[in-house]
C-alpha cells in the first residue's frame, strides 16, 4: 500500500459509527499540505461522526487513517495533540478566561508540567491573535464575545497548537454571510501560507465550492473526492439532494429553489 507523504492526511475504505451501527463508509480521500477541505453532504449523513473519528475522538469501525504517513492508532495522545487539532462545536467550558489566555491554551502539549510558556510560545500565541484579527480582543472574556468572535478564538488556538493538520466541525454555524465568508478566508489562509492541512464539515456548499481546494461529498454511497470543478464536471452536486426541491446549477456552482 502506497504510505501518503508527510504533512497529509489519508483515509482507505473507512467505515465510521458507533458500536456496530455503521453511518458512513467506503470512504477514501488525500488532503496533501497547503490544502483547504470541505467535508458536505446532507443532514444525518456523517460529516460530524467522521470527522471524530479522524481526530480519535471515537473509534473506527473499519479501514486505516493515516497521519503524516502514521497510521492513527499509533499516535499516544501527547504525539497526536502535536500533530492535529480539533475545533468541535462545543464551546469550551471555561468561558471565563480571556481571549489570551484561552488561545494560549493551544500550547499546553509543548508546555512543561507548570504550563509556563516560552518566549516561542508567546510568539506563535501573538502570531495567531494578529492573523485571526483578535488582538484588540485579547484582554476580553470569552463569554463577552459574539459568535463570530468566539469562533475566531477557537481556530486561534488551534493554530496555536502548531499542527499540521486542523480538523473543524462546522466552523461557520450561526453565523451571518459576512461572517461565515471571513472565517473560511481565515482559514484558507492559514492553508495556503503556513502548509496546513485543513478539513472542515460544512452546510454552506456555495461557498466550499468557491473557497475549497478539495471537497469530499458525503452521499452514502460513493462519496466522490476531488477538486470543485472535477466534481461539477461529473454531476456529483447535482444528485446531491432531490431534484424536485432543489436544483444545482453548474454554470454558477451554486444550489436554486426548484420552483
Amino acid at each position: 500500500m502506497e504510505v501518503p507523504n508527510e504533512h497529509t492526511i489519508s483515509v482507505k475504505e473507512l467505515s465510521v459509527g458507533y458500536d456496530t451501527l455503521s453511518v458512513a463508509k467506503n470512504i477514501n480521500f488525500t488532503v496533501k499540505s497547503g490544502e483547504l477541505c470541505a467535508i458536505v453532504g446532507v443532514n444525518g449523513i456523517g460529516k460530524s461522526t467522521l470527522l471524530r473519528t479522524l481526530g480519535k475522538l471515537q473509534p473506527r469501525l473499519k479501514g486505516t487513517i493515516f497521519i503524516k504517513g502514521e497510521k492513527l492508532e499509533t499516535y499516544s495522545p501527547i504525539q497526536l495533540s502535536r500533530a492535529l487539532s480539533v475545533v468541535l462545536t462545543e464551546l469550551p467550558a471555561s468561558k471565563n478566561l480571556t481571549v489570551q489566555e484561552l488561545i494560549a491554551l493551544g500550547r499546553q502539549p509543548y508546555t512543561n508540567w507548570l504550563g509556563n510558556l516560552t518566549v516561542a510560545d508567546k510568539k506563535l500565541v501573538q502570531q495567531s491573535l494578529d492573523s485571526f484579527l483578535l488582538t484588540e480582543l485579547r484582554d476580553r472574556k470569552c463569554h463577552e464575545l459574539s459568535d463570530g468572535q468566539m469562533q475566531r478564538v477557537l481556530i486561534a488556538r488551534a493554530m496555536a497548537q502548531d499542527t499540521s493538520v486542523i480538523l473543524l466541525d462546522e466552523p461557520t454555524t450561526h453565523l451571518d454571510l459576512y461572517h461565515k465568508v471571513q472565517i473560511l478566508k481565515l482559514l484558507q489562509n492559514l492553508a495556503h501560507h503556513q502548509q496546513k492541512t485543513i478539513l472542515f464539515t460544512t452546510h454552506e456548499i456555495d461557498l466550499a465550492i468557491q473557497l475549497c481546494d478539495k471537497i469530499l461529498i458525503l452521499d452514502g454511497t460513493e462519496n466522490p473526492f476531488g477538486n470543485p470543478c472535477e466534481l461539477i464536471d461529473q454531476k456529483h452536486f447535482e444528485r446531491l439532494f432531490p431534484p424536485e426541491m432543489v436544483v444545482f446549477d453548474a454554470k454558477t456552482g451554486a444550489f436554486k429553489v426548484n420552483k
